[in-house]
Formats: C-alpha cells, structure tokens, sequence
C-alpha cells in the first residue's frame, strides 16, 4: 500500500489547485467573451431558451423552467445564480437593450430583489434572436455539455457588438472587467467603417461612439478618459446625474433629480441625501422626497428660500452618488486567453468573429444547396424519361430493388435514386417541370453568390455590412447619456456646509485656546475665567465660523485651523490646549494668532520677523493649506533665532505709506519703507531687518507716519509716541534712539505697540462706553490695567511715566492693549 502513496509538498498542491481554480473562473465564469460579450452561463441561458422555442414570437413561460433547462442541460450551478443572471438580462435599468423579457417583479433600480422565479415568467428578447441567428447553420463551435449528453456552443454568432452595446462587469483570480454600454447605432456605424479601415484613428472611432451610453442616462464628464479608454482599455470618465430647478411659491425652489448614475442605488442615494439634511451638513435643505412612478424616476430636493441652489447642488456632487467615477477596465477573453484591450481591438475582433460566422455558414448553405442542386438534376432527369422510369419502378419487388435498378441502369446517385422513388405523383405533371427549371436556376445563382462570398474577401466584407446595416436599421436607439468634454470641477464654499456665527475666539499665553459663543463671553466676566496659575488671556478676538485662523509658533512654523473646528467651550472654561490639537515639538509655543477671511485676496500679505534681526515678507495666499494635522514652516530660523513677530497687512491702496517699526531692548527703533522688502516664499530666510550689535529686536510693527506707538519699558515705564517723531531710514541699520539712556538702572524695552486713529477714536459715541486699556504684566501673569487716555505723549529721548513700581510689582515682560469690558 505504502508504495502507491505520493509525496506532495502542500505548497505544491494548492499551487495546482488554485491554477485549475483561476484558469476556470477566468475563462468559464467571471469575464466574457470578445466575440459576443457573454460570460458562460448568460451564453447557456439564451441558448437554452432559444432550443426550447422560448421566443419573442411566443407566450411567456414560467421563469423557473428556463433555469431548470438551463441547470439540467448546460450549467450545473445554483439556481439563484442562474436565475439572478436571467434577471439581470432583463433589466433595463442595468443593460442597454434587454436579452430577456420578463412578466413580474423583476427587481428595481432601489435595489429591490425581483420575485421568486415560480411566480415570474420570461422569454428572450426581439434583439436576443440577432445573437442566435444562423446558430443552426455551424457557424459556431459546439463541445459537449458537462455530462456528454448533449452539445452547446462555445460562443453565439451575435450579429451585432454585445459587448460593447451592453458593456460587462466581473471580478475572477487577478482580473477584473469593467466596460460600460453604449449605443447600438453608433457602435454599428464604427464597426461598417472600421470593416474597411481597421486602423481607424481613435480621433475618428470618437466621431461615431461619443462614449458611454447608459441605460439611466445621466451626463458622462471627460473626453480625456473616454479617448485614453478607446486607446489603452483604461479610462475614467465622471457620471453625474441630470437635474433641474423648479421654482416654488414664496421665492422658493426644488432641486428635480431624473437621471441618476448607473448602478446607483436611488433608494440608498435618497436615504444619504436626508442624512446630510437631519445632520445639518449643508445649509439649505428642507426636505427630500422620492416621487419617482410609472413616468419614471423623479427625486425632489427642497431647498429654503434664498439658499445657494448650485452650492448645495457641488455638496451633493461630492458627498453622494449623485455624481461617480466610472472606470474602464475593458478586460475580456480573446484566444481563450484574458486581455486588456482597446476599442479598436475589441471591434477588430468581433470583425473578425463576424467574418468567420458568414464565411462558415456561407460553406453550410452552399453544402445545402448542393445537395438540392444534385436532387433537383436527378427529378429533372427521371422527368426526362418518365415512362421508364415508372416502368422500371412497377417492375421492381421493393424499393430497395427500384433505387439499385435506377442507379445501374441510368446512373443515378443513392439520393437522386431516393428522391425519385418517393416522389408523389401529383408533381409529375407540366408544372412540376417547370418549378423544377425554375429552381435549378435559383439555385445556380444562389450557389455562384455563396461562391462568391467564400472566395472574395470584398464580397465577403459587403455581406456583413449589410447585414449590420439591416441591424441598425430594425433596432433604433436613442442616446439617452449626455457627452461633456470636460470633467467640472467642485467647489464648495463654506457658506454652504457651515453655518455663519459670530462668535469670540480668545487664547492664552501658556497655548490654551476656545471658541466661546457670544452669549457665554457677554454673561461672564472676565475674573471668573478659569486659568492656570501664572497664564493670561492674550488673545482675544471677534470670529466667525466660516474664517479661518492661523496660528504662529516660535520655531518658524504655523497651524491651519477652521474657527468652526475649534473646540466650544463656556467663556468661564479653560479651553483646550493646543497641543492636544496639533503635535508641537519641545519648547515650542505660540506667539500669534490671525484670523483670515479670504485667502485669495491677493492684496493681503504678512510680515514676520525674529528675535536675531531677519524679516520678511510672503503672500497670504501662500499660507493656505488643508493639512490641519501638523505645523508646517512659514521662515527658515537660524539655530539660536526664534520667530518673535507675525502681522497681517493689506497693500491694496497705502503700501508707499506704510513703514515697518523695528525696536530693540536698548531701545533703539528704526523706521523704514516697506518696500524694501521683497515678497518672497515661506521657505526661505528673510533679509537683514537692524544692525543690533549684541542687541536684540522686541518689537516689529507695520505702521503709518500719522500712527502713534505706546512704548512700555521692564521698570514699569510708559509713553506715547507720534511715528512721525522718528526719522525715515533704511533697511538693515542700527537706527536711532527712543529711550534716554541711563548708566546705573537702564531702562529696557519691552513691547511697542501700535495705536492707529481707530484705536484712539472708535469709543467716543459708543453706546457701550467701551474704551482699550493698556495690560502691564509680570512675570507671575498678574497685570496692571490702565486706560490709553490716561498715558501722555513724549518725545523720543524720553523714558516715559512709572505706571507700577519695579520694586513692588516685578519686572514687566508684556503689554497688551485689550477692550475693557463694562
């Protein structure tokens, strides 16, 4: 016994058995044949049907004993598997032209199952009879059925392109197919062309197929990927559904979907339009009703009054099946083999396959009329000598006897001899005679013209365009999908998918930042702000949720963040920290927070400058970004620089009067034109702001010569500055003075800050007797409030009032200018 066991790695095996596995699902189930578009069990189904004279020209028949046919002769599979493949060919909502018609529920475009097949009933479609014509006459291969009972064909002769009229999908081992339908009549006009001009142009093979045509209809987006598609097999075009607006009473209005993408479910495409509405996504839906009937598929989309209908129309395009991608993936099997292939070769081939249809039934036909040629001479013979001939019959004991006798005597075939014996006696009369001249001529014509076909190969190439001709012409269809040349781009203002509100946004020394509502901020007060111990607020500004903010760190880098995605937090509540929003890295920390309205604004741009004397300044726009998940480099430092300045600034009309302040902790300030400095990118460095020698900038500010500066000092000192006090210099110098200097208890500069006429005026007829305090703070985060009306102005060698004392309250290391609130 041992000696008939075989030793096989396991890998050996599985390696054998997934290849028979793969070679069968490749070429007997998941992908179709070039020459017809079938895959094998929609290839038995039509034949099947077709052998059983279940035909367009007879009743209905229960649905279950196609499939029972089918199971039993030819495919011994499932029977929902058969049965979900004769529905599918029925459905005209999933093929161009159905193979099948059938009586009952067969499933709807909702994704409805179709009733059980003992309650439906089908036969093949008028067009199926095109796909099976001339089967009888060999024109195709047959091979044995899957128990050698009976034969089936390889392939169908199909008279016209299946493939690409009803396009295929499928999935097998390492393939998968993906071709869409089109239209009949085009694909018919491009096969007569291509019949004489096989290396058509895919510029040309355009001009007859347009694209896609897809049993819903809908808009097919993009003339680059149908032209790739035609060219190499892979393509992707957009499929978008067609819509109107119908205007409503009370200037309201009502989105009208009627067309939706192939293959989309409408009953799920629905249900996720609704969602968008109850989860408030977008602004503007009402309501969504589906109302489709009988007339066809209508969706409705109310929309509110004044709301952005083509705005809402963009969100739906891009969060739902209202608009797809379809992808090209024409994989089929050509010589028995799977292969990506391009338009031009899948038409070549069925050119091909259709030559060799007419040339092998041409062969049949001219065998059949042959053979009646050869019967016809040996009647009209025997009618020749019809007296002997019926006395040699009379004389004979049998028929057998009568047909040796004819064939010796007068040399007549075994055929003709059969012929003549069973020859009834009413057509031995004159017009027998006659019909039988008369069809030995038909016949001779007949037999030159299949002579013809078989041995020319013009002859043979004006047969099938007439039969293609006959074809396109007993089969109108309509294009139902629209053909845009370009694929239009999406875009979704904020205005649509958030809701405008006014809110405060405020962040902290120590990085702790929230979005309070304006309610929260006016009915709290500013001392029951929870903070840690030592933090402030430094940051305290008016938003709303469709601006954006940018956040501006230390090491040269800067945050994205939709005010809208900030945290909602009670103005009394500490808010959230940075860090937990976006990754920082080791002693990095905010310095600037911006809000930004419109990126695009091609007038608004940024300055920025560091701690070791280098600016610079860059475009707003080239801030703008989607990566909201890490900070990202806005200036290239030097290893011990640190950025210390970011400002937001608008050059449309004053950019020839606007200067950049520049103040060092020795209290030296230089003013300079702006436009000494370039525009340049986020990358790069900067160039030279202030000659510091062993000094270090505090302060950079864009300013006006008819702006004032508030100058705080670290002993507690403040003053007031007019800009237009200071000389206007050049870039990159030491500058000159704004503090007197002192030997034994020098004063160093803190902060400048600068006071515009808004600043100082807005208030006056305020009803809310608002004004803005100047904040000096220590070390420990405590500060010292004073109102701006209160400080006085100095000239330039001066050091300013004592607001604190040093001694008392510590060292000053900040100055904000805030709203007092009352």
């Amino acid at each position: 016994m041992s000696n008939n066991v075989e030793h096989i790695s396991l890998e050996d095996v599985l390696g054998d058995r997934f290849g028979r596995y793969s070679k069968y699902i490749i070429q007997d189930r998941a992908l179709p044949d070039v020459r017809d578009g079938l895959k094998p069990v929609q290839r038995r189904i039509l034949y099947a049907m077709h052998q059983e004279g279940n035909t367009a020209d007879k009743p209905f028949r229960k649905s279950a004993k196609a499939v029972g046919n089918v199971i039993g002769n030819y495919h011994p599979h499932g029977d929902i598997s058969v049965y979900d493949a004769m529905v599918r060919l029925g459905q005209d909502w999933k093929v161009r032209i159905p193979l099948v018609e059938m009586h009952g529920n067969k499933g709807s475009v909702d994704g409805d199952p179709p009733a059980a097949m003992r309650y439906t009933e089908a036969r093949l479609s008028k067009v199926s009879s095109e796909l099976l014509r001339d089967i009888e006459k060999e024109t195709v291969e047959f091979v044995n059925n899957f128990d050698d009972t009976i034969m089936e064909p390889t392939v169908l002769p199909s008279r016209f392109p299946n493939i690409v009229v009803n396009g295929a999908t499928g999935i097998s081992a390492g393939y998968a197919t993906n071709i869409p339908p089109h239209n009949l009549n085009e694909v018919i006009q491009a096969v007569i062309h291509m019949i004489d001009k096989p290396n058509i142009t895919t510029d040309k093979l355009i001009q007859y197929i347009k694209g896609p045509d897809f049993p819903t209809g809908g808009i097919v987006q993009g003339l680059d990927g149908i032209r790739s598609a035609y060219e190499t097999g892979k393509g992707k075009v957009v499929l978008r559904s067609k819509t109107e607006v119908e205007s409503l009473r009370g200037n309201k209005s009502q989105i009208v979907i009627h067309e939706i993408p192939y293959e989309v479910n409408k009953s799920n495409l629905v249900k996720k339009i609704d969602e968008i509405r109850v989860d408030k996504k977008v602004d503007g839906i009402v309501e969504v009703r589906d109302e489709s009937d009988r007339q066809g598929l209508r969706v409705v989309i109310e929309i509110k009054k004044d709301s952005d209908i083509n705005g809402i129309l963009n969100y739906l395009y891009k969060h739902t099946d209202l608009q797809v991608n379809y992808h090209y993936n024409m994989v089929a099997i050509h010589n028995r083999r799977p292969e990506l292939m391009s338009m031009k070769d899948i038409l070549n081939a069925y050119i091909r396959h259709q030559k060799e249809i007419i040339f092998k039934r041409s062969v049949y036909e001219l065998s059949q009329k042959e053979k009646r040629m050869h019967i016809v001479e040996g009647l009209m013979k025997a009618l020749s000598i019809l007296d002997e001939v019926i006395e040699l019959i009379r004389s004979s004991k049998d028929k057998k006897e009568a047909k040796q006798k004819l064939q010796k005597k007068y040399e007549f075939s075994e055929a003709q001899a059969e012929a003549i014996v069973t020859l009834q006696l009413y057509r031995l009369t004159n017009t027998d005679i006659t019909l039988l001249q008369d069809e030995h001529k038909s016949l001779n014509m007949e037999i030159d013209r299949l002579n013809s076909i078989i041995n020319h190969e013009e002859i043979l190439k004006s047969v099938l365009k007439d039969e293609l001709k006959a074809v396109n012409k007993s089969i109108k269809i309509d294009r139902q999908s629209i053909i845009e040349e370009e694929i239009e781009e999406i875009k979704i203002s904020k205005e649509i998918t958030i809701p405008k509100e006014d809110t405060i946004v405020s962040m902290t020394r120590d990085g702790f930042i929230k979005r309070t509502t304006k309610r929260s901020y006016s009915s709290t007060d500013d001392d029951a702000v929870d903070l840690k111990p030592g933090d402030y607020i430094t940051h305290t500004i008016e938003a709303n949720t469709q601006q954006n903010i940018l956040l501006f760190t230390n090491k040269g880098h800067y945050i994205y963040i939709p005010v809208h995605e900030l945290p909602d937090i009670k103005w009394k509540d500490i808010g959230t920290h940075i860090s937990q929003i976006v990754q920082l890295k080791q002693n990095e920390f905010i310095i600037e927070l911006l809000i930004v309205d419109n990126f695009k604004d091609s007038h608004l741009e940024i300055v920025l400058a560091t701690q070791h004397g280098m600016i610079k300044r860059s475009t707003l726009e080239s801030f703008n970004t989607t990566r909201k998940s890490r900070t990202i480099q806005c200036m290239n430092l030097k290893t011990d620089d640190t950025l210390q300045f970011v400002q937001k600034i608008s050059t449309h009309s004053d950019n020839d009067q606007q200067y950049i302040l520049s103040v060092s902790k020795h209290g030296f300030s230089l003013l300079y034109r702006i436009d000494e400095l370039s525009v340049i990118g986020l990358k790069a460095a900067g160039v030279k702001n202030m000659n510091l020698h062993e000094d270090e900038i505090r302060s950079v500010e864009v300013v006006q010569l008819n702006d004032e500066i508030l100058v705080a000092t670290h002993r507690g000192a403040v003053k007031k500055m007019k800009v237009e006090l200071l000389e206007v210099q050049k870039r990159a110098l030491k500058g000159q003075r704004i503090l007197k200097p002192l030997k034994l208890t020098p004063h160093y500069i803190v902060k400048v800050k600068r006071i515009n006429d808004d600043l100082n005026h807005k208030k006056e007829n305020d009803a809310l007797n608002d004004e803005f305090i100047a904040q000096l703070i220590n070390e420990d985060g405590e500060f010292f409030e004073i109102s701006l009306n209160e400080i006085r102005y100095y000239d330039k060698y001066t050091n300013g009032t004592f607001i604190v004392d040093e001694s008392d309250f510590g060292s000053i290391v900040n100055i904000l200018i805030q709203e007092e609130r009352v």
